[in-house]
Formats: C-alpha cells, sequence, structure tokens
C-alpha cells in the first residue's frame, strides 16, 4: 500500500492546493524539484558541458530505469522534450506512400489526427476511424476486420485520451497487430506513471511519453520506446551528430539504437528530473499506483454521480484515474473559474481535443479532473462539496 502521509510529505505544493489536474500537469515530488535546480545551479557554477559531463553516469541511469518502468531494453529508450516530438518523431519516420491505410480510433487526441489529416492531403494517406464499441472502447472485432485488408501501413491508438475515463484495450489491439505484422504505435502520454506498462504484453512497436503528467517529472522531458527489432524498418525524420556519424562525403552511419531519435542538446536538468521521477514511482510500484488510482478516481465519480445537476460522461469498460462531468446550466469554464479561486486545480476538455468522440457524444465543453495517489479522500469531499456551492448558486 502506498503510505499516503509520506507521499503527500513529499510533494510540498500539497499544502497549498488541491490538485486534481494531474492530466494536464502532476505536482512534482520535493525530490525532482531539487534535483533539477541542483544541475541549474552546477551548470551555472562550471559551465553546461561541464556538468553535464560531470553527470553522465547518472544520465545514463535514467535510460535504465525508463527501461525498467516499460519492461524494456536501455537501448529501446531515446530522451525527448515532451511527448509530442516524441510521437512525431515516430510517426514521421514512416515512409507512407500514397494509397496506404492507417487505422486509429474516435478517441484520437487532436494532435496525434491533425497529423494523419496532413499527410492525407499531402501523401494520399487513407486514415480509417475504426468503431468504439457501446461502451466506447476502440472495437477490437472492427480492427480484425480492418486489418484483414490489404494496404495497412500503421495501427496508431491513443491509450488513455484525454478525457472521458477510457483505457483503451492496448494489449488487445497489440495481439491483433502482431498477428497481421503491422507496425503498432501507441501515445501513452496519460498513461504512463498511473498504468502499470509492460511493452511486451502491449505489443507496440513504438511508445511515446511525457515526463509532465502522471509520472510528476518536469515539464519538457519526455521519452519514446522503439522496439528493437524494429529499429531498423524506421529511419528518424531528421537527423543530427547525435543520431549519425557523418563517415564520408556521400554516407552516414545511423546510431544502432534508438538514441537515433534524439536531438543532440536537450535539457539536462529536466532528464536528471525525469530520472528521479521515474526512480519514484518505480519505488512506490506501479500496480500499487494503478490500485490507489483507480480506486480514487471510482470514489471521484460517485461522489459527482450524486451531486444534483451533474453528468458524468465517462466511458470504458475499463477506466483510469481522469473524471470528465458538466454541470446543467452552467459552462465548464466558469466552474473551473470558481474553484481555481478556491485553489483547486482543474481543467476544461474542449471538444475540439477529441472531435469524432465529443462530436458522435455530442459533449460540451466538460471539467476535467484528473486524480492521482496523494490526493486524499478528504480531498475528494472537499472537491464535490465545492462543485455543489458552485453550481447550486
Amino acid at each position: 500500500m502506498i503510505d499516503l502521509a509520506k507521499v503527500r510529505a513529499d510533494t510540498a505544493a500539497c499544502k497549498n492546493v488541491l490538485h486534481l489536474n494531474n492530466a494536464g500537469a502532476a505536482l512534482m515530488p520535493d525530490a525532482v524539484v531539487v534535483r533539477q535546480l541542483a544541475h541549474i545551479h552546477r551548470e551555472a557554477e562550471i559551465g553546461g558541458y561541464e556538468a553535464a559531463r560531470e553527470a553522465a553516469d547518472e544520465i545514463d541511469l535514467v535510460y535504465n530505469s525508463i527501461a525498467r518502468l516499460l519492461n524494456a531494453a536501455p537501448d529501446e529508450i531515446a530522451l525527448m522534450e515532451n511527448a509530442t516530438a516524441a510521437w512525431n518523431a515516430a510517426f514521421f519516420a514512416f515512409d507512407f506512400q500514397p494509397g496506404d491505410r492507417l487505422l486509429t480510433g474516435e478517441a484520437e487526441y487532436a494532435s496525434n489526427y491533425l497529423n494523419y489529416l496532413k499527410l492525407a492531403r499531402t501523401k494520399g494517406l487513407v486514415v480509417e476511424t475504426i468503431p468504439s464499441t457501446a461502451e466506447g472502447e476502440l472495437s477490437i472485432p472492427d480492427l480484425e476486420a480492418a486489418c484483414a485488408k490489404p494496404g495497412v501501413k500503421l495501427i496508431a491508438v491513443t491509450h488513455v485520451p484525454t478525457n472521458g475515463g477510457l483505457v483503451n484495450p492496448a494489449e488487445e489491439i497489440g495481439r491483433v497487430a502482431r498477428a497481421h505484422n503491422i507496425p503498432f504505435l501507441l501515445d501513452a502520454c496519460q498513461s504512463a506513471g498511473q498504468i502499470d506498462l509492460d511493452v511486451e504484453k502491449l505489443g507496440c512497436d513504438l511508445l511515446s511519453v511525457t515526463g509532465r503528467k502522471y509520472l510528476r517529472g518536469p515539464r519538457g522531458s519526455g521519452f519514446l520506446y522503439v522496439r528493437r527489432g524494429f529499429l531498423d524498418q524506421i529511419e528518424p525524420p531528421s537527423l543530427d551528430l547525435r543520431a549519425a556519424r557523418w563517415v564520408a562525403a556521400d554516407r552516414y552511419e545511423l546510431r544502432p539504437d534508438a538514441r537515433r531519435f534524439e536531438n543532440w542538446e536537450y535539457n539536462y536538468a529536466a532528464v536528471l528530473g525525469l530520472g528521479t521521477a521515474v526512480d519514484y514511482a518505480l519505488a512506490l510500484g506501479l500496480p500499487e499506483i494503478e490500485a490507489r488510482v483507480g480506486a480514487l478516481a471510482s470514489g471521484l465519480r460517485e461522489r459527482l454521480a450524486a451531486l444534483p445537476g451533474i453528468a458524468v460522461e465517462d466511458i470504458g469498460q475499463r477506466r483510469c484515474g481522469i473524471c470528465t462531468f458538466q454541470a446543467e446550466g452552467m459552462e465548464a469554464v466558469e466552474i473551473w473559474e470558481r474553484l481555481s479561486a478556491q485553489s483547486i486545480n482543474t481543467s476544461v476538455s474542449d471538444p475540439n481535443s477529441t472531435l469524432l468522440d465529443a462530436t458522435k457524444r455530442r459533449l460540451p465543453d466538460l471539467l476535467r479532473a484528473s486524480v492521482h495517489y496523494y490526493n486524499s479522500e478528504e480531498e475528494l469531499d472537499r472537491f464535490a462539496e465545492a462543485v455543489v456551492s458552485i453550481t447550486a448558486t
């Protein structure tokens, strides 16, 4: 079990705010803040290059920690500046040709879908959205049927969409992808850190993650997993001196590992902070984190569903720490503003962020409250009371 008193004591901000915006950016443990500041001070004292060289062994250990988090190998990990950079590096590594088919889901995140549409326009990529089940997750039978037809170049799915509490059935998607020998790119931006991820069980070839959300790392950090056996089937969309060596006037050689997707320059303080955050999560245990986040989210949904005029809009047979709801007769942004005035952090989920799903379900702007293991039952009670007070006026 997670020691709630300890993890709250390790998180100074818990004294100041009721933080239910963990799907935006979770509160960093104090150790993460201290490690970043220490490196920044060291850069100021001896120079940036020199500080990085001094911390080289610890930086290498960050790859090991992330590998442990995913049940991967360290050479399958690339450090990236954020999840968007990681996902884009993976997606644009494919040499799409006119008529190639891409399969995705109805709850796909807007940033990803925009790139599908861009390549549909510029490259003739055929984008096919797999229908959802009645419960809301991507339909595996429909995915099987789509994969049985020729020309599928990639399956790309968001594991945990930005709203709705849904957890897509990634392991089942991975099994279908492997059965049909189709590459599988999983956007784990919002699942890493709240769900126990195992890339072998997931069956994905590529997986992108941010540090700032449920991993409780710094903003401006993230990583990309690339399965070793898949590495030579794609080439990074851009190269620099970290990704490859210029070996002759007309020839270069790519790095033999996933770091071929990295840039030479990145924020070393953020990398060290990310490593500290991952180690913190590993010490608590991802199964324990997943169980506590799930229990808190279920409790929050029950509290909200019992309130007059509140409609919880979460979907899926399996749900996570993200809870979304609307209040009769009141805009989500007004609730958000009034909660913020009480030092309660939430966010507003715009229908455009998951346009297909939101249009299908006729969703307005929703208030998103996302729990983490350091939240308490008393905080959930306080939140429900605040929602009642705000929406009753």
